[in-house]
Formats: structure tokens, C-alpha cells, sequence
């Protein structure tokens, strides 16, 4: 482990302390056992832990932790660490970070106070709505989708039926909807789209702002729209704010952070 033991958390796509995504960060000088990782992210209790320590060839390695497993990817946990690299003098205010991930190379840049971070475009599949989606999450979708990743995807009229999504958590936890993104246009001018996205299966409930998401929602809002460019705005209690730029096969995924503390690791 890291001989400073310092652990941070951060809240990611805010501006203010106590809104946005809270996430953990710890930053290490050698490889943790994923035992240790699981643990601590249980102790954290945040929805996502990230877990640097150095990789090959200059790069940092970045892992991600519910409190129950861990999960190939995670966009406010990745804002969060960079968020913490930067701030901390690790990496230069003009030094572009790759992390090595589960999902690949994850290539992190800085401009003034937003952080970009650059993740795999998700591929779409239509798929038919079922009478089991329905009965567990409670929404009759205009359109679903499967993401080449882990999550559904649904579409609903408005923001309105957006804030009423209201999910059985314990049936979605064991059905195969256990990750689910819904979507619908904004009403408010500076949003292109809303959203909210539950994920059970991996013992987040409501996440409350969710970068990796856009990795599936930035080609779905293009294929609507025709747009590349666009600014997300998730609705849950705490809210977030995320720029959000279609390239080719990759997503560029913008965010500010806020430290709200560190604390020593006994």
C-alpha cells in the first residue's frame, strides 16, 4: 500500500459539497490485493472507490469498487481521481493522465476547472419491451435498448415520467434489468437530455450521477438528434451536470469535482 495511506471523497459533476456523485479515491504506490480493494470500498460505502497504482510504461492502473464487487468502468470515480491527481500536484495542471482499465486506455485532460475524460463509444441493440421489464421497473418505455456493456437503456415520453420512475430495486437486483439508464429529452434549455440510472445488481440503488452511461446515451442522443455535442443533466436528489462530445468511437466526457475530505488509512 501507498505509505501515506490517504484516502479521499470526492464529489464528481458539481461545483458544491454535498451534490454531484460522492466517490472515493485512493491513491497507491504499489498494487493493492482485491480483497483489500473490495473492502475498503465497503467501508467507503460510496457508490464507487477508485484505486490507482503504477501500471506499465509510464501509465497509471485505475480500478473501480461497489461496496459489493467491482465494475469495469466508472466515470464520476475516474473524474474523482484525476480530480485528485491534479489537485494534489501528482499530475501536472497540463499533464494528460492515462489510466489502464478493465475498459481499456482511459486518457484524462484538464482544461481551467473541467476535466475530460475520454472513454469507448457503447454499442445499441433494440430490443422488445416485456411484460418482466415492466412489472420490475414500473415503466412502459417509448423504446429499450441493451448497451454493449452492462446496462439496459429506456426512453421514456418526458422529464415528468422521468422523475416518477420509481423501480422495485429487489426484483430489478435479480432480474436481468439490474442496470438500467432511462432517458428522456430536457425541458429545461441549457440540457439536452435527462437521466436517471439504477444498478442493483452491483448494490447501487440510484446512482446519483453517472459518467459511464454516456458511453451508450452520447451515440443514442446522436442517433436522435444528428448532434455530436451535448449537456446531460441528471435529475436524481443530488443532480449533476455533464458535458457530453460524440467522437467517432470514443466518448469525451467532461465534469468539475469537489474535495470534501481526506483521511488517514490506519
Amino acid at each position: 500500500m501507498s505509505s501515506k495511506q490517504i484516502i479521499y471523497q470526492v464529489d464528481a459533476f458539481t461545483t458544491a459539497a454535498f451534490k454531484g456523485n460522492p466517490a472515493g479515491v485512493c491513491i497507491l504506490d504499489m498494487t493493492p490485493s482485491p480483497e483489500w480493494m473490495q473492502n475498503i470500498a465497503m467501508e467507503m460505502n460510496l457508490s464507487e472507490t477508485a484505486f490507482v497504482f503504477p501500471g506499465k510504461n509510464g501509465e497509471r492502473k485505475i480500478k473501480f469498487y461497489t461496496p459489493e464487487a467491482e465494475v469495469p468502468l466508472c466515470g464520476h470515480a475516474t473524474l474523482s481521481a484525476s480530480h485528485i491527481l491534479y489537485e494534489t500536484g501528482l499530475a501536472g495542471h497540463d499533464e494528460k493522465i492515462v489510466f489502464s482499465s478493465l475498459s481499456g486506455a482511459l486518457v484524462i485532460t484538464k482544461v481551467k476547472n473541467w476535466i475530460t475524460m475520454n472513454f469507448p463509444a457503447d454499442t445499441l441493440k433494440s430490443v422488445e419491451d416485456t411484460a418482466e421489464f415492466r412489472k420490475v421497473t414500473g415503466i412502459n418505455p417509448e423504446e429499450l435498448y441493451e448497451t454493449g456493456n452492462f446496462w439496459s437503456l429506456a426512453l421514456v415520453e418526458d422529464e415528468d415520467a422521468l422523475k416518477k420512475v420509481s423501480p422495485d430495486l429487489i426484483k430489478m437486483k435479480n432480474s436481468k434489468y439490474g442496470d438500467l439508464i432511462v432517458t428522456a429529452p430536457s425541458p429545461v434549455k441549457e440540457f439536452d437530455y435527462s437521466i436517471r440510472c439504477f444498478a442493483p445488481a452491483v448494490g447501487i440503488n440510484e446512482d446519483p450521477v453517472t459518467g459511464s452511461a454516456q458511453c451508450a446515451l452520447a451515440p443514442f442522443w446522436y442517433s436522435k438528434t444528428g448532434r455530436k455535442d451535448f449537456v446531460c443533466h441528471q435529475v436524481s436528489k443530488r443532480e449533476g451536470i455533464l458535458r457530453v462530445s460524440l467522437k467517432d468511437d470514443r466518448v469525451d466526457i467532461s465534469g468539475q469535482a469537489v474535495t470534501v475530505f481526506r483521511a488517514e488509512l490506519m
